[in-house]
């Protein structure tokens, strides 16, 4: 990929994790736990083919899969940060819910939290991010299917409950330039409201906080394109350049060299290309 950077952030995603739904287990050794050589040469990887961020997790969030303690996940995540930290220059983020493991990674290195439980799976989660003062990702998620008459009522709702949460986040002391919101696609969501959120997501960028974009091989890519979990990158590029042209500032996905160059056309033709 050479130096070429562009105007987007694109976030690698290194799930350490036995069960996650595209790469679980994809670095594990035969101990049942990371490999850290495997590891660390697909951080080098990742950033090779133009990653700015990692975003490391300790559980999957696909949906069934097992829950994991704060002790499990920090024992998962703290030593990778650590020496992705100690080897590179690059930012980390930690993907994670829990308060507990959100200060013992930063803590580690990491320099973003990314929470896709909205606060409300830790209640501690806002207060603990306001005092590691780090980049903050608000992930979009009400628990729960919420079913409404039409495509307007979806949106207002989903824009409105993600307003409501930023502005949780600030009064508990949350520095509004620290703040980033992802519209969380594929977060109890049904294929329907995926894409009704995909055609509105300059309306979640009009909010006035960046926008990360996660859909990196999600299941209602599958849906519409008809194709297994390890066949979705056509349409992962799809919603990265339709993220692109609707104002989205990052991008998290599995393989990065085809996003990045995707993000970069993309980027020529909007005029927001580096020189």
């Amino acid at each position: 990929m050479g130096d070429r950077k562009t105007i987007a952030h694109v976030m690698g995603i290194l799930n350490v994790t036995p069960d996650s739904f595209s790469d679980g287990g994809s670095y594990y050794d035969e101990t049942g736990r990371p490999d850290m050589d495997r590891v660390l040469k697909r951080v080098e990887e990742m950033i090779d083919e133009g990653a700015d961020i990692i975003d490391v997790g300790g559980e999957s969030t696909r949906p069934g899969a097992a829950k994991v303690s704060a002790k499990d996940e920090i024992s998962l995540v703290v030593p990778v940060i650590r020496e992705i930290k100690s080897r590179f220059n690059i930012k980390v983020s930690i993907d994670t819910y829990k308060s507990d493991t959100a200060i013992e990674a930063v803590h580690a290195g990491a320099d973003i939290v990314n929470d896709i439980g909205m606060m409300n799976l830790d209640p501690k989660m806002a207060s603990v991010v306001a005092g590691l003062n780090v980049r903050y990702i608000l992930t979009h998620n009400s628990g729960k299917v919420v079913e409404l008459n039409n495509n307007d009522s979806y949106i207002n709702f989903f824009l409105s409950e993600t307003k409501d949460a930023v502005g949780r986040a600030i009064k508990a002391g949350i520095d509004r330039s620290n703040i980033i919101i992802d519209p969380g696609i594929g977060f109890n969501k049904t294929y329907k409201q995926n894409l009704f959120i995909m055609d509105s997501l300059n309306r979640f960028c009009d909010l006035g906080y960046p926008v990360l974009l996660g859909t990196s091989r999600k299941s209602f890519i599958g849906t519409a394109t008809e194709c297994d979990v390890n066949e979705r990158l056509a349409g992962t590029i799809a919603t990265t350049v339709i993220g692109a042209m609707s104002g989205v500032s990052y991008f998290r996905v599995h393989d990065i060299d085809d996003n990045v160059r995707a993000l970069m056309l993309t980027e020529s033709v909007l005029g927001r290309c580096k020189e």
